[in-house]
């Protein structure tokens, strides 16, 4: 599958299932995207991997027909565009505060005349790469309909640790001022015909998320899958002995 397709997808209204690796690890990443996720998003953030992992880790998503997404470090011109040049066929991009910020952010992905993206491709040749920014700020959910009009951008992305943050609440549903928030995201990007991505990692709450009209869920995260599974074990190591 590729970036084309994965839009066609969501123009059609379609939920999509995605893992979120914070590994560096190529086999580690290529074991769980043969789980047959739609795509697998690399964390540059946050996550272990740099820039030089790239080329390896998209190749191997994209060799197990998942679509190989990054969450790039920053905004910035050169970190959104650096991570397309090395294979990722799609951007997450963090910390997208208001409409003006998106606009940069598109511009970064988009080539010209609609865009300032260089050519110079080390790897992949994916022309028309997915664009998503991340509404994790009040600020941005008050600019949320401003940037919503803007053409070139393909879904919102909640950030629900950081947006929990600048609301000053907890990011879970029994929290009314998270679950507001939520809504009122989902509302207006629902009227505009945009696709909405959420965290779910270990799949807890998919029926809520595609049931409120998410089409991009992440139901698998390496990082709390590892921890559950290391606890459950040593759970059952104490219970034996």
């Amino acid at each position: 599958m590729v970036a084309s397709t994965v839009r066609e997808r969501l123009r059609r209204q379609e939920p999509l299932f995605g893992a979120w690796m914070s590994s560096s690890d190529v086999a580690m990443v290529a074991a769980v995207a043969s789980a047959g996720f739609d795509y697998v998003v690399i964390d540059l953030q946050h996550g272990a991997a740099t820039e030089a992992f790239l080329p390896g880790l998209c190749a191997s998503i994209a060799l197990t027909g998942a679509v190989p997404i990054a969450r790039a470090r920053s905004g910035a011109f050169a970190d959104v565009g650096r991570a397309l040049d090395l294979g990722a066929q799609g951007v997450i991009v963090p910390n997208v505060d208001d409409d003006a910020a998106a606009t940069t952010v598109v511009r970064a992905v988009r080539y010209p005349p609609d865009g300032d993206r260089s050519i110079g491709r080390l790897h992949g040749d994916n022309t028309d790469p997915l664009c998503f920014v991340m509404v994790e700020s009040t600020s941005a959910m008050q600019a949320l309909p401003r940037t919503l009009d803007l053409p070139g951008i393909d879904g919102i992305y909640v950030g629900p640790a950081d947006l929990s943050l600048s609301l000053g609440c907890t990011p879970t549903h029994t929290d009314r001022t998270f679950d507001s928030a939520i809504s009122h995201v989902l509302n207006q990007c629902r009227a505009r015909s945009v696709p909405v991505g959420v965290h779910d990692p270990m799949a807890a709450e998919v029926n809520r998320y595609v049931g409120a009209g998410c089409q991009l869920i992440n139901v698998f995260s390496d990082r709390p899958a590892l921890t559950r599974l290391a606890q459950d074990a040593r759970q059952r190591v104490k219970g034996s002995v």
